[in-house]
């Protein structure tokens, strides 16, 4: 992990953290453009030359985001409608295999900012957020090389999902870092 890799990614967990504060729930409607910036953060940082320098790219990221019929941003508030009664280590799961499915959410950074919104949803149920380490990143980059090559809506994907879930799910319960959570004040 280069260091403008691991700063972007520190000013992505500042974001998290901010959005835990505030309440905001970026998967209410009207506030997904949280999630796109947090892209933009994890990719740019808050640079505003290095941002500047990528605008057509962010402009682009931003279409594909919004235009992806039953895969972009629609299709992640369906599947999260369809599953808000599981646990939040399976919920956290299955959003991460959308966001890495084909076609992926953004453009770039698909398994940062996947990893900082799984954090984001198991910090907002209390619950301690992934931390990758070298102790489990095999265990966190097997499933996510497999599910990055599935389409979203494959047969393939149909049965391949739920093992996968669940297997990313049993890593975010098993390797959560209570060290980083705050207690609530």
């Amino acid at each position: 992990m280069t260091e403008l890799v691991r700063r972007n990614m520190m000013a992505g967990y500042r974001m998290v953290d901010d959005a835990l504060a505030s309440g905001l729930d970026p998967f209410e409607v009207g506030h997904s453009q949280w999630l796109l910036e947090l892209n933009t953060c994890v990719l740019c940082g808050q640079d505003l030359e290095r941002r500047s320098e990528f605008s057509m790219h962010i402009a682009s990221t931003e279409r594909h985001f919004y235009e992806q019929d039953g895969a972009g941003i629609g299709g992640l508030m369906e599947w999260l409608a369809h599953h808000r009664e599981e646990k939040v280590w399976f919920r956290a799961a299955g959003v991460y295999v959308y966001i890495l499915s084909r076609p992926q959410l953004f453009l770039e950074g698909n398994h940062r900012t996947g990893s900082l919104i799984m954090s984001y949803l198991l910090a907002r149920e209390g619950q301690p957020p992934f931390v990758l380490s070298v102790d489990n990143a095999k265990a966190y980059f097997d499933p996510s090389t497999l599910v990055k090559d599935s389409r979203k809506h494959s047969l393939g994907m149909l049965f391949t999902m739920p093992k996968v879930k669940k297997r990313l799910a049993r890593l975010l319960k098993g390797n959560g870092g209570p060290e980083y959570l705050v207690p609530a004040a």
